[in-house]
């Protein structure tokens, strides 16, 4: 153990593998290998087929990608749709949204109350789950503890490996309403062991739709407006599903074509999802905007803000990694759909807690963001601000702690990662197994004694 947290035997360590371990992004290409999963272009390499959802991000002309404005469908509907919809009849939509991503089809009116009915009945964790699972075991990172407890979700189920639709379907519903538990349980306990403050654990209301039973359970006077409950549900419904081929849903498929249980597949995704390539890159985003608002003087003067971008796409400033995280999408072009509602809908709430003008700097940025990466690049390049680099702002603005901006994503992205799991059981059929081309250096054995 000594030896294993010894810096320098780690160093040594680390360099021996170097020295018997390189491939090099020339032999990915020397080899048609498509690294990451990803054709020349950036396009996705196709690994399978769903009716889950749409994301639209560009188009192809005579072989050529051509930037397009970003639409994302549930089931065939307009994300914009369903938020316009939830709007202009004053009521929450994740319920409504994780019914249509599982069944194919939005709810009537009885199946939405029986939906909000489901989600409350099943909220509560099973009986000595948080002391035993939660309290006693803490954890600083929440995402790390709402993986750990997803897989301990298999040890208090009475038939956690049957495959059935049927049971997938009681497992499905149950994970989306005990997500939300487990994350306000986990954080109250980080509070309390890391933080030394105090913890608190509030009973849920019946009539609360899952945003407002967040803002209950985080809050310690129980406190929250209707707008805030709103924009909160709002986030849910946009990060609720994003296609097949992001890495958490990817995983979630991947697990569940080797024939594993729900609780493996969907801890995995959760594993996927904290990395900061993929559901930790909104607080990637808070982090670099701190350092942001910390060194530029007038955060609207456009030339010191362009100057401090260029900096950062440069590696001299923020965290050294050369990114303005939040700009830009793998699959988007010229905007992302869930931004331009996220945004369009904060206004209000920006003006009402006084963030109108660290909005106004977020807007700032997202606009110069294109000139800025021409400017030290020399390469054009479409770039829109995508739904992390709004979320945080979102997040901060309802008071939800940074601690959970990760985790919220993943107490929506539930709904989408149990439709594909869902899907992947009836339409699947076979186990997931892509290629590898070896590269080995042949050697030959010598006995211990002569290496």
């Amino acid at each position: 153990m000594q030896e294993i947290n010894s810096k320098t035997a780690m160093q040594e360590l680390c360099e021996e593998y170097r020295r018997n371990n390189t491939i090099s992004k020339e032999e990915y290409t020397r080899h048609r290998v498509k690294r990451g999963l990803r054709n020349e272009d950036g396009t996705g390499v196709m690994a399978g087929l769903t009716h889950v959802c749409n994301v639209h991000g560009y188009l192809i002309d005579d072989g050529d990608k051509v930037p397009d404005k970003g639409r994302l469908t549930y089931r065939g509907i307009s994300v914009e749709d369903i938020a316009a919809g939830c709007e202009q009849e004053d009521r929450f939509g994740f319920e409504e949204v994780a019914w249509l991503l599982i069944f194919g089809k939005l709810p009537t009116k009885k199946q939405f109350d029986r939906m909000c009915s489901l989600l409350y009945d099943n909220r509560e964790l099973p009986e000595y789950f948080p002391e035993d699972m939660i309290i006693k075991a803490p954890s600083k990172n929440i995402m790390n503890k709402l993986a750990r407890s997803v897989l301990a979700l298999y040890s208090y189920d009475d038939n956690p490996d049957d495959q059935s639709l049927e049971n997938n379907m009681r497992q499905s519903i149950a994970l989306i309403a005990r997500m939300p538990s487990i994350m306000s349980y986990a954080y109250q306990v980080k509070r309390r062991h890391f933080d030394r403050e105090s913890m608190f654990f509030h009973p849920y209301e019946p009539g609360h739709c899952t945003a407002e039973a967040i803002l209950n359970a985080l809050r310690p006077d129980k406190a929250f407006t209707r707008e805030e409950a709103r924009l909160l549900d709002l986030c849910m419904v946009l990060h609720a599903e994003h296609g097949g081929g992001n890495n958490s849903t990817f995983t979630t498929r991947v697990l569940t074509s080797a024939g594993t249980d729900i609780y493996s597949a969907i801890g995995a995704a959760v594993g996927s999802l904290k990395g900061f390539r993929h559901g930790g890159a909104n607080h990637r985003v808070r982090m670099m905007m701190d350092d942001i608002m910390a060194h530029v003087k007038d955060w609207a003067d456009e030339e010191e803000v362009c100057r401090y971008l260029e900096k950062i796409l440069r590696g001299e400033a923020a965290d050294g990694s050369g990114l303005i995280y939040g700009m830009g999408h793998a699959i988007y072009t010229l905007s992302d759909p869930r931004a331009v509602i996220l945004k369009e809908k904060a206004r209000g709430l920006a003006k009402e807690k006084g963030f109108d003008k660290k909005l106004a700097l977020y807007e700032l940025i997202e606009r110069l963001s294109p000139q800025v990466f021409y400017n030290v690049t020399k390469k054009e390049k479409v770039i829109c601000a995508n739904v992390d680099f709004y979320s945080g702002l979102v997040y901060e603005m309802l008071g939800i702690p940074e601690d959970l901006f990760t985790p919220m994503f993943a107490v929506s992205r539930i709904a989408g990662w149990c439709a594909h799991r869902i899907e992947e059981l009836t339409t699947g059929g076979r186990i997931m197994r892509p290629a590898y081309r070896a590269l080995p250096v042949r050697q030959a054995y010598k006995p211990l004694g002569e290496r």
